[in-house]
């Protein structure tokens, strides 16, 4: 086993993130879904593993069982750096998940330190001050403060994460970022010596997570976005090509969309736009008892089948707050999961094989439907998201894992016309 380095993840579109920027650090990357155990194997001459769980949103005692179980399964696989993978926008409450589980993978690990930075500038995530910011916007101020379980309405990170862990936190500034690799190893034994846990890093640039990635070399945890990972993985010594598995181009495409952000909202209709079939969800319905899966397939089933097709329970967020006050936040999203999960099997069954999932816990749900375990991480259609090589039962599918806000508003169709087709 040539294991470098191992990740948990808090979901599934995040490890697919994290997965996307080990392999642009040259490390040839498997991404394991759910926990796992004896039976969960590795592709041979894997560099980097990704343990996707869902782990962001569950209560904070399950959260930390899940990443424990994750990072013994990596350490048992040779990993001696295990990296702590959570959303660029940072999405927890007060009561965790972030800090929590931070501080159980600390204590396994018999660490005394570790650095977050959850900045991914490519997708307009960056940390100054110590203030995480969309684009020009605080995190507060833009529109992804409205995560439909975690609603982020502070950017302060050194608060957030302060409210979540008994140990302190400090800030390691973007002026020391910038002097190097050396100031900021220095700066984290100084925060160290003075009683410090936790340590914000600052950063602007991807040149800025490469300077953190180096001086986090030797840390035995490290925390944050998919950024921070990418800087990690390069400054392990060089992998090679990391190339994936060839991926299906003949058979069907689809995408399946449950996530409500702005961007995928976005996505949505821009497939519209396009001409091409596209069928919403009636989740209301769904849970008074209406057939709304057997309806969804005999519509799938009358689509030209030279067209992608979409099915989505996407919602603007007034929509998504109708159908929360009726259903309830936890059942709302239970029911969209349990949806769009056994369309998934349905439709692989059916001869679907290239398919796009929106969404994190979407994504959970159709992994999980389709009994897909691990992966390999093949080419990005668009930063953070990469196309995967899965087996089915039903035969391979050429997978592709959506964080709600990733992608350009045509990555859709694009994505889907890059597979190609039956030839």
């Amino acid at each position: 086993m040539t294991l470098r380095i191992g990740c948990t993840a808090d979901d599934f579109t995040g490890g697919t993130d994290v997965a996307a920027a080990f392999r642009r650090a040259g490390l040839r990357t498997a991404l394991v879904f759910g926990t796992p155990d004896g039976t969960t194997a590795l592709p041979a001459d894997c560099d980097a593993a990704v343990v996707a769980l869902k782990s962001r949103s569950t209560p904070a005692d399950e959260a930390v069982a899940d990443s424990l179980a994750a990072q013994r399964w990596l350490w048992s696989k040779g990993a001696a750096q295990v990296y702590f993978k959570y959303c660029s926008t940072f999405d927890s409450t007060d009561r965790g998940n972030i800090g929590p589980v931070t501080d159980a993978l600390l204590d396994a690990a018999g660490a005394a330190v570790t650095l977050h930075c959850p900045a991914s500038p490519p997708n307009g995530r960056t940390v100054y001050q110590g203030h995480l910011f969309v684009h020009d916007q605080l995190l507060s101020d833009s529109p992804l403060r409205h995560h439909p379980l975690n609603p982020m309405t502070d950017s302060a990170l050194v608060r957030l994460l302060s409210a979540q862990t008994r140990h302190q936190v400090a800030l390691i500034d973007w002026h020391t970022v910038r002097r190097g690799v050396q100031a900021v190893r220095e700066a984290l034994v100084a925060h160290q010596q003075s009683g410090v846990r936790h340590v914000v890093a600052d950063a602007l640039t991807d040149d800025d997570l490469a300077v953190l990635g180096a001086a986090a070399l030797e840390l035995p945890v490290v925390a944050g976005a998919a950024g921070l990972a990418e800087g990690l993985g390069h400054a392990y010594p060089a992998a090679g090509p990391a190339a994936g598995e060839p991926l299906p181009r003949g058979g069907r495409a689809a995408v399946l969309a449950g996530s409500c952000s702005a961007r995928t909202l976005e996505q949505i209709a821009h497939f519209h736009a396009a001409g091409l079939p596209s069928l919403r969800l009636d989740v209301l319905a769904a849970a008074s008892g209406r057939d709304v899966t057997g309806e969804a397939l005999a519509w799938y089933e009358r689509q030209d089948p030279e067209l992608p097709v979409l099915v989505h329970a996407s919602a603007s967020p007034e929509e998504l707050a109708a159908v929360q006050a009726r259903l309830g936040v936890a059942e709302a999203a239970a029911r969209v999961e349990e949806l769009l999960g056994t369309l998934a099997s349905h439709l692989v069954e059916r001869g679907v094989r290239r398919l796009l999932v929106a969404g994190g816990e979407t994504s959970g749900a159709v992994t999980t439907a389709l009994g897909i375990r691990t992966v390999l991480v093949g080419e990005e259609a668009d930063p953070g998201v990469p196309w995967t090589h899965a087996t089915t039962g039903a035969g391979d599918v050429a997978l592709m894992l959506k964080s709600g806000n990733f992608g350009a508003p045509d990555l859709f169709t694009r994505a889907l016309e890059t597979t190609g087709k039956a030839t």
